[in-house]
């Protein structure tokens, strides 16, 4: 009798369990977060998304990878002439700034005026280059996501066998030069150099950073004109021509081969996203290599790269809006942040991730890596006006292609591109 008595009361256990399971799944919020991350930024994100799903049972969030950030472009506009929009989304500062004029999306300080949870010191803990890049017209509009710095990566070995300290990497513009001179060789002796001091891709990316620490500007103030076509432009051209024609220690190389042909120790340094080092772990490396900030000329100032999230209106059903506020606060909170930095080379988007032990175990095991998170403390970032989109790409192919190969002197370049973007805001006033 005991026996059965017990059987009964697991059944009704399990009963009122699964009863109670379907009313939970009856009132689970769905949201749907269209997403551009691929290989190990994607297999990272999987993670921290079913981590969220497992621990919010009420919330489900639906993670869809576009492919790429122009095809998330591209479905997002289509997305709002349809009505069909995700909950929660990827979006570049240019993307939002038409989102706003839009008035497709809700405003995060929204969220963070009515959540209780989410005060001050919150936002105290958030670095300010990511509030103030996602602050349009004097609001929160969108929260940091995948934030990015450049960084410089450069081959340990290579240094010390030529007796230069290997924990010591050029840390201006003109020891970079002369760290590039020495370390371009033949060292195989059959008159051909077969290790360059470095390799560059064409990047506006880089072109925004070499402006700012020559001391200039990208736009005045207020984004309505270009200040870039400067005796600093000039400058940061003439740091890519001078390695590039004048000293010979680098050479051009476009999408990926300039990290191929880092991690084939062809090249002493190379320059490019910190992310750039989850895609180079996962191919191998089978050297010493480091990683620290680029180097500088008069000033730290640096571009911060990567998208930011926002949260589409969605006036039929106001709790997938709430829903999708809850993942972006958890996604961006000091354990989930500090493990997204830790998988993929992102950085956190709070302070108090550095005092996670995963970030601190880094630093410890190389030290010249502080100096890369220590960018954030000088960090900026790009125009927020949907011109300038544009504009980048404009002076990928048509200013610093051009210069360095010969085409345009820096001036013309520039100036060129400085008319271009004036056309185009004048455009979007008139």
């Amino acid at each position: 009798m005991k026996k059965i008595a017990i059987l009964l009361i697991v059944l009704s256990m399990m009963i009122i369990a699964c009863g109670k399971k379907e009313i939970a799944n009856s009132e689970v919020t769905e949201i749907l977060f269209w997403q551009a991350m691929g290989g190990p930024l994607g297999d990272a994100l999987e993670e921290l998304v079913q981590k969220f799903n497992d621990t919010h049972l009420d919330i489900h969030v639906n993670s869809v990878n576009m492919g790429n950030y122009t095809a998330l472009s591209q479905k997002l506009m289509a997305s709002f002439q349809t009505g069909n929009q995700p909950d929660v989304a990827q979006a570049y500062e240019a993307w939002i700034a038409n989102m706003l004029e839009g008035d497709v999306i809700v405003p995060i300080e929204e969220f963070i005026d009515n959540d209780p949870d989410f005060g001050d010191e919150d936002m105290a803990d958030i670095y300010p280059v990511f509030i103030n890049s996602n602050t349009m017209k004097g609001k929160i509009v969108s929260f940091p996501f995948n934030k990015s710095v450049r960084v410089q990566y450069y081959n340990k070995d290579i240094l010390f066998k030529n007796d230069m300290d290997e924990n010591k990497p050029p840390k201006t513009w003109e020891e970079f030069r002369t760290y590039c001179q020495k370390l371009t060789q033949d060292t195989d002796g059959d008159g051909k150099i077969d290790q360059y001091g470095t390799t560059i891709k064409i990047s506006a990316w880089q072109f925004e950073n070499l402006l700012l620490q020559a001391g200039g500007k990208i736009m005045n103030e207020d984004n309505t004109k270009p200040m870039f076509n400067s005796k600093e432009g000039v400058q940061a051209l003439e740091f890519f021509t001078n390695i590039l024609n004048k000293d010979e220690t680098g050479y051009l190389s476009p999408g990926y081969d300039g990290q191929k042909d880092f991690t084939a120790q062809k090249v002493a340094f190379y320059e490019d996203s910190s992310v750039s080092m989850a895609f180079m772990l996962r191919t191998g490396i089978n050297f010493n290599m480091g990683i620290s900030a680029i180097p500088i000329k008069k000033t730290k100032k640096n571009i911060i790269s990567g998208t930011n999230v926002v949260i589409f209106k969605n006036n039929e059903d106001k709790k997938k809006e709430q829903a999708a506020w809850e993942f972006v606060k958890w996604f961006t909170d000091t354990e989930q942040t500090a493990r997204w930095s830790e998988l993929t080379y992102y950085m956190p988007v709070r302070k108090s991730a550095m005092k996670v032990e995963a970030l601190k175990n880094r630093i410890s095991n190389n030290p010249e890596i502080a100096s890369v998170y220590d960018q954030l403390n000088y960090a900026t970032f790009e125009p927020q006006i949907s011109e300038w989109f544009e504009t980048r790409k404009y002076l990928e192919e048509h200013v610093i292609e051009k210069v360095v190969r010969g085409m345009l002197s820096p001036e013309q370049a520039l100036d060129n591109a400085a008319e271009m973007i004036k056309k185009k805001i004048a455009k979007r006033e008139n």
